[in-house]
């Protein structure tokens, strides 16, 4: 009887033991569970990510305020909100590591995400899930934030803003978006908002919207006009025509009427500003020129599909969502693709003129015909006055020749399409030289550059350009024994030995003796090696 006693407890002290280590792991586990919930507030991911959340917020909301104006770049003035440098979010955004998309704009996260395939959708929520919270519901907040970020009493209401650029040498423009009123007649823009939103008090601006603003006479005939804001709503005329699409405010005052000025001042300026729009924007014209706008019709009516309206005679309180008051310029003919909306370019451009006036060659074609040359004749002054020895010679080099004076550059759709079907131009210098635009890629231009130092200005309206179209630039200075000025003044005058000390006199005598009172005899024999420089480029 005794031996199983002893064997009995021998066998019930190992399940003592096991007892004792599964009390001590249970009691261990119950220990870690208490302080897990005590401090998971602290490690919860989610936490975490609204952290992140309210960061990414504050940071979007203080730098997207004028995200669709990037083509204001330098010296930016906007008094009523302080506008944050698009290099400042990026670098904010760097930080946030873990939300990577949050560096691009406007929204483009929402864009890639429903974009994506299904296996794309699945494997980005894969990685952007953090406790249960999906990266899309946060992507949607943002969006909301950049758009429409001002919420008072728990309503949120479209932005609003002005921005001014006064720093260009060219033009003035301010955007003006929100709740924009158009008082024509008043020559007034008023932005209705609630004085609580914005950052400063209600303030004004004045701006002629041409743009050749360094023309000092000129732009004093320019109609002004003025642009105020924050103003309450009920504070504000009411609106009486609603519009859905963005205005873009011009004038057709100034030079226009002359070939040059109506391209380098309004046309290609008018292209850069509302390009970016494909055709839903209106254009509201100050200085109402009605033969102007008739004359350019069907480039007008490819940049904007609504009819223009007069903003002189217009008794009517029209509303925009955006305005833009006048127009983007960046150089005489032509434009800077690196800060234009969408990179825009002369190549686009051009290609928008051939599209209007029906042209049919696109580039020039070597060797594929006899070379077409097109002299552009003026009346007045920087005539030629040897026209037919420059006609023969051109016929002997091979060139079949085509005249174009004033006359035939009255009817500008047909006058464009026979330039397209040139392959060199020449002329002396003036705004006829403008006709360039409607020449084929790879065609060559040739200026002749009148007595007096003109180079530079020459060069700088005319041979600047000419490589932004696409185009080939040749430039023949004449001598004076070429120029007409060696009948009207002794060899030894300034005109002569010191053209320059004329320029000093100011533009009115430099335009008057080197300009207006200056014909051209070409030397055709030194002029015969341009031609024949130009018919390289053609075989």
């Amino acid at each position: 009887m005794k031996l199983p006693k002893t064997t009995q407890g021998r066998v019930e002290a190992p399940k003592l033991r096991k007892l004792g280590t599964t009390a001590l792991i249970i009691c261990c586990l119950l220990i870690s569970f208490f302080f897990f919930v005590v401090l998971r507030p602290s490690f919860d991911p989610s936490s975490i990510l609204n952290l992140h959340t309210n960061i990414t917020i504050q940071v979007l909301e203080e730098n997207t305020s004028f995200v669709d104006e990037r083509n204001f770049e330098r010296n930016i003035l906007s008094p009523p909100v302080e506008e944050q440098r698009e290099d400042n979010f990026t670098s904010t955004n760097a930080t946030l590591i873990s939300w990577p998309l949050l560096r691009e704009e406007k929204g483009s996260e929402s864009m890639r995400i429903n974009g994506s395939t299904n296996a794309e959708e699945e494997n980005t929520k894969s990685k952007l899930e953090i406790a249960g919270v999906e990266l899309e519901s946060h992507v949607d907040v943002v969006e909301r934030n950049q758009e429409a970020h001002d919420i008072v009493g728990g309503e949120v209401l479209p932005k609003s803003n002005i921005l001014c650029d006064f720093s260009q040498r060219r033009s003035d423009t301010c955007v003006v978006e929100g709740d924009v009123r158009v008082l024509g007649r008043a020559s007034t823009i008023i932005l209705a908002g609630d004085l609580q939103l914005h950052t400063s008090p209600q303030d004004t601006w004045k701006v002629r919207p041409y743009a050749r603003k360094w023309e000092q006479p000129i732009m004093e005939k320019i109609k002004e006009l003025t642009l105020k804001g924050p103003i309450k709503p009920k504070e504000s005329p009411k609106c009486v025509v609603n519009h859905d699409v963005p205005a873009i405010i011009f004038s057709t005052g100034g030079f226009l009427g002359n070939f040059f000025h109506d391209f380098t001042d309004v046309l290609i300026p008018l292209f850069i500003t509302s390009r970016q729009y494909n055709g839903d924007v209106r254009f509201l014209v100050t200085n109402f020129n009605s033969r102007w706008i008739k004359k350019y019709q069907p480039l007008l009516l490819r940049l904007s599909r609504f009819p223009i309206i007069n903003l002189d005679g217009e008794k009517s309180t029209h509303c925009f969502p955006k305005a833009h008051v006048g127009l983007i310029s960046h150089k005489e003919l032509s434009i800077n693709s690196s800060i234009s909306p969408n990179g825009y370019s002369m190549t686009e451009f051009r290609e928008l003129l051939r599209t209007c006036y029906s042209l049919s060659r696109n580039s020039v074609s070597k060797g594929t015909r006899r070379p077409r040359l097109l002299i552009v004749f003026r009346k007045g002054s920087r005539t030629f006055m040897n026209k037919k020895e420059v006609i023969l010679m051109a016929r002997g080099l091979g060139y079949k020749v085509v005249l174009a004076g004033p006359e035939e550059t009255h009817n500008l759709p047909r006058f464009a399409r026979i330039v397209n079907s040139c392959d060199v131009m020449m002329g002396v210098h003036g705004a006829g030289l403008a006709n360039m635009m409607f020449l084929p890629d790879n065609a060559t231009l040739i200026q002749i550059v009148p007595w007096g130092r003109l180079g530079y200005a020459c060069r700088h309206d005319f041979g600047n350009p000419a490589p932004d179209m696409g185009l080939r630039y040749l430039e023949y200075e004449i001598r004076e024994e070429e120029s007409s000025l060696i009948y009207q003044y002794p060899r030894d005058h300034p005109v002569f030995s010191d053209p320059l000390s004329i320029h000093k006199q100011g533009w009115n005598a430099l335009w008057s003796i080197f300009l207006n009172q200056q014909n051209i005899k070409l030397d055709v024999r030194r002029f015969r090696g341009v031609l024949q420089e130009a018919l390289k480029s053609l075989r």
